[in-house]
């Protein structure tokens, strides 16, 4: 059934660029192919590239995969879909290009005005100077209508507190706060969103969940691959901004928050922000930094980060991140919640594990030996999985205890197709819902954790350690 009979426009600015293309274009086609968008739709493309309509077609086929529809049908889907798209040619920051583009619009909607869904594919720089022009041009609403226009904007959402807050308060003088989605992919992670049901929907868990019998959680996420082709990028930023405090922040919120007093949006981003204001500031103390060097990976030799294309000489972004966080909240006293992040590793991977206390008489075998503390393993990316490790006494006639893991995994017991991130999170913009969206208070509590220890690294501008690529991080 279709999510909504009113007609709907969907601009991608930005539409040329690497997340256009790879990402949110496909993720459009997905919804298309499962009939979740409006039977009157239609998908502008707008950006610098010069290209037409057929042009544009051409560069979205080959991203696009039916995931949902049967080999025998995909390419008439394929056709079908990219029969609604269209792309208009223009400057980020020119109030006349977006003219044009609501002229193209009005052309393919006559009669009643659509919804109108933009997406801001556009690098952080560009923001503003897109969001004035749009509002020059008349494209953006005020006051109440019959249509909604809803903005997604895409991280990083400033590179400090203060930059942040000038964004949300210029970007406000465009689009209502209830109109502006700012989007985390990884919120639109399946594993990510399901930890808020298993917590909560599972009473086995709540009286565990506290400082009394867990010792420390670590979220570890790295990838095989270094900057590729956003060399440029990552260096403004490093991996602080680009991965911790953002993903990795919002797992943190998820894993400590208390239960919700309800399951509304707005009650469920309260949650979050009280926990993220109960996190203490990063301190120079508590963060291990890293770059990678020199290495070799499937018997190939690989770069170092000062050596990749667009890389300053001599720069001293970091690619890897250890960070041990704590909590001022009486739930968490006393728990460390580490955070280990880093590119060019030896691992393609996103993992949770809550680890338990020791038990305080330890059931040990006659050899001695008392076993591994439990642990929760929660999988987020790849192989969705969610295993609890328990120490069992091995089969046979001994009296030997081994860790033995009682598992989920997600692609054995979910045959069907999991959704895509992007996937969700467009639908849930569709759909005017924003449980999975950053809200400006919790951007401002995010930022207020690691604003401290930006402005230190800032200041004393330290030298990371370095790592070889393809290893486990710094030694």
């Amino acid at each position: 059934m279709n999510s909504s009979e009113s007609p709907l426009a969907i601009v991608v600015i930005g539409a040329s660029g690497d997340l256009a293309q790879r990402k949110i274009m496909p993720a459009l086609f997905s919804l298309f192919a499962r009939d979740l968008l409006p039977s009157e739709f239609a998908v502008y493309g707008f950006a610098r590239s010069a290209m037409d309509d057929d042009t544009f077609r051409e560069s979205l086929a080959g991203s696009l995969a039916c995931r949902y529809t049967p080999a025998s049908d995909c390419e008439s889907r394929k056709r079908k879909f990219l029969e609604h798209c269209r792309y208009t040619q223009g400057q980020y920051d020119e109030a006349a290009d977006y003219l044009e583009l609501y002229r193209a619009l009005r052309r393919m909607f006559p009669g009643e005005h659509p919804n109108i869904l933009y997406y801001l594919a556009i690098p952080p720089s560009v923001f503003l100077q897109c969001a004035r022009a749009l509002g020059d041009s008349g494209m953006t609403q005020c006051g109440d209508s019959p249509f909604w226009m809803r903005a997604v904007i895409e991280k990083p959402f400033g590179h400090d507190r203060r930059s942040s807050d000038r964004l949300v308060s210029e970007l406000a003088t465009v689009f209502r706060e209830t109109d502006t989605y700012r989007i985390d992919h990884y919120l639109g992670k399946e594993i990510v969103q399901n930890l808020l049901v298993l917590r909560f929907a599972n009473s086995v868990f709540e009286p565990l969940w506290n400082r009394d019998t867990i010792e420390r959680i670590d979220i570890d996420w790295r990838e095989t691959y270094g900057v590729k082709n956003r060399a440029s990028y990552f260096d403004r930023y490093g991996i602080i901004r680009d991965v911790v405090q953002n993903h990795l922040l919002q797992i943190v919120a998820l894993i400590g928050m208390e239960q919700p007093a309800g399951r509304t949006p707005d009650r469920i981003r309260d949650a979050k922000v009280s926990l993220l204001r109960a996190v203490n500031p990063a301190t120079p103390d508590s963060v291990r930094l890293g770059q990678y060097t020199a290495g070799e990976q499937a018997g190939l030799p690989r770069r170092g980060y000062r050596d990749e294309d667009g890389v300053p000489a001599g720069s001293t972004t970091p690619t890897y991140a250890r960070v041990a966080l704590t909590l001022n909240h009486p739930r968490w006293h006393g728990v460390p919640f580490v955070i280990n992040a880093g590119k060019a590793m030896d691992a393609d991977r996103t993992e949770i594990r809550i680890v338990f206390r020791e038990p305080a008489t330890p059931w040990c075998d006659r050899e001695g030996s008392c076993g591994p503390a439990n642990c929760l393993i929660i999988r987020v990316q790849p192989n969705e999985a969610i295993r609890l490790r328990v120490v069992t006494k091995e089969p046979g006639m001994t009296q030997r205890t081994v860790p033995t893991d009682l598992q989920l995994v997600y692609g054995e017991a979910f045959p069907q197709t999991i959704p895509e991130a992007y996937e969700r999170l467009l639908l849930d913009v569709i759909h005017g819902d924003k449980s999975l969206f950053i809200r400006k208070d919790e951007l401002a509590a995010a930022w207020d954790v690691f604003t401290p220890l930006l402005d230190h690294l800032k200041k004393h501008n330290p030298e990371p350690e370095p790592y070889p690529f393809g290893s486990d991080g710094p030694r």
